[in-house]
Order: C-alpha cells, then sequence, then structure tokens
C-alpha cells in the first residue's frame, strides 16, 4: 500500500472516529435534558409537600377556632339567660363583664378565623398551580424519557455497527502508521489528521515550516504539525475526488 493510500485510510477511518465520537458525546449528554425535568419536578414535589403540610396545619387551625367560636356562643348564650335571673346589680355588672369578655375574645377568634381562611385560600391557590405544573412536568418527562430511549437506542445500535467498521478499517492500515496514530489520537482532542490549508495546519491553525510544507506535498511521508503534533494531509493529493475521502 502506498503511502497516499495509507493516508486515505487513516482518513477513512477518522470518519468512523468521528462519528463515534458524536454518538458518544450523545449518549453522555443526551439524559441531561432528561436529568433537568426530574430535578425541577423534584423541587416542585417538595413545595407541594411544603405547601400540603400549612394546609394541614392551617385546616387544624380553622377547626380549633370554630370549636371555641361556637363554645363562647354557647357561653354567651347561658350568660343571657342567666342575665335574666339575677337578683341584684351587683351580680348584673358582673354578668355584664363577663359576656363582654366572650363577646371580644369571640371577635379576636372571628378575626383570627379570617385571616387563617385568608391564608387557607392563598395556599390551595399555591397547590392548584404546583399540581398542574407537576402534572405538566410529569407529562413532559415520559415523553421525554420515551424520545431519549429510542434516541439512545439507535445510537447504541449505530455504535456498535461503527466499531465493527472501525475494526475492519484499522486491518487496512500498516501498524507503525496505527499505532502513530493512536498513539496521538490518545493524547489530543479530535481530530487527528487533519488537511494543511496554504501551508495552515487546519487543526490548531498555525503555519508549518515551509520545508515542512514541500515535503508534504512531495507524499514520500506522513508529517505531523511541529505545533499540535496531529498528523498532516496535503488536500490537493485527493481534489481529484472532489473532497476527502
Amino acid at each position: 500500500m502506498n503511502l497516499l493510500k495509507q493516508i486515505e485510510q487513516l482518513i477513512l477511518l477518522q470518519k468512523v472516529d468521528s462519528e463515534i465520537f458524536s454518538l458518544k458525546k450523545k449518549l453522555d449528554e443526551a439524559p441531561q435534558e432528561v436529568s433537568t425535568i426530574q430535578e425541577k419536578l423534584e423541587t416542585q414535589k417538595n413545595q407541594q409537600a411544603q405547601v400540603e403540610e400549612k394546609i394541614t396545619i392551617l385546616k387544624q387551625q380553622e377547626q380549633k377556632l370554630n370549636k371555641e367560636i361556637e363554645e363562647d356562643n354557647d357561653r354567651i348564650k347561658q350568660s343571657k339567660n342567666k342575665l335574666m335571673m339575677v337578683e341584684n346589680s351587683k351580680e348584673y355588672h358582673a354578668m355584664m363583664r363577663e359576656m363582654d369578655n366572650l363577646e371580644k375574645t369571640n371577635r379576636l377568634r372571628e378575626e383570627e378565623k379570617l385571616a387563617v381562611e385568608e391564608d387557607l385560600a392563598a395556599q390551595n391557590n399555591i397547590k392548584s398551580s404546583l399540581d398542574t405544573e407537576i402534572d405538566k412536568l410529569e407529562n413532559e418527562l415520559k415523553e421525554k424519557q420515551e424520545r431519549l430511549d429510542e434516541q439512545l437506542d439507535g445510537a447504541q445500535t449505530r455504535l456498535d455497527e461503527l466499531r465493527k467498521k472501525r475494526e475492519n478499517a484499522t486491518q487496512e492500515i500498516p501498524q507503525p502508521i496505527l499505532s502513530r496514530y493512536e498513539f496521538i489520537r490518545s493524547r489530543l482532542s479530535h481530530p487527528v489528521i487533519v488537511p494543511v490549508d496554504n501551508g495552515v495546519c487546519t487543526g490548531c491553525h498555525i503555519s508549518i515550516p515551509p520545508q515542512s510544507f514541500i515535503e508534504l506535498q512531495k507524499g514520500e511521508q506522513i508529517l505531523s504539525c511541529p505545533n499540535c503534533q496531529r498528523l498532516l494531509f496535503w488536500d490537493n493529493h485527493f481534489s481529484d475526488n472532489g473532497d476527502h475521502p
């Protein structure tokens, strides 16, 4: 296999590696959207639990106040009945003070009850909004999860195909060159082999030495960029194909 054919095989291998790289990135990042919805749903459910706890406490307060108001009303009624039976002014004034105190306490309880009812209505409105939002998030999560499962299944199937394709591609490349490619790939960010455009490495965008560019044009050896160490090829060697292999 001549040198240009070896470079061509490396470029084809890199195309496979590029798709594998993209798919792996997709497999890593795809669950993040679902995770974000799950976190938001968990936050909303925590808020819902807090609101439900407040509602329970307010209902207990409301029940307690209703009972106390009812008991005070009974006492006031009893005091009014007793008032008709008093025999002297001293007892009369004592009964009137007791009734005044009961009525004052009742008014305060009625005001407290009103405040509790307003707070309860506000909390119920908040709960209603949270319930709606939670239902919406749960439906969204279900849809996202189903779509994600389909995407991941498809990506994993394609990834398995690419791994087989890669295995076949590596068999077409001489071991020393393949080892060099793999060595660079393990130490540099993607890509590994890049074209030189007007004397500039398209991997790091820095000009290579003129002599290196001349040697590259000869196509007699596989060169590395002196700056980023990526493997280099000259575009014009493959221009007859209309594009890179």
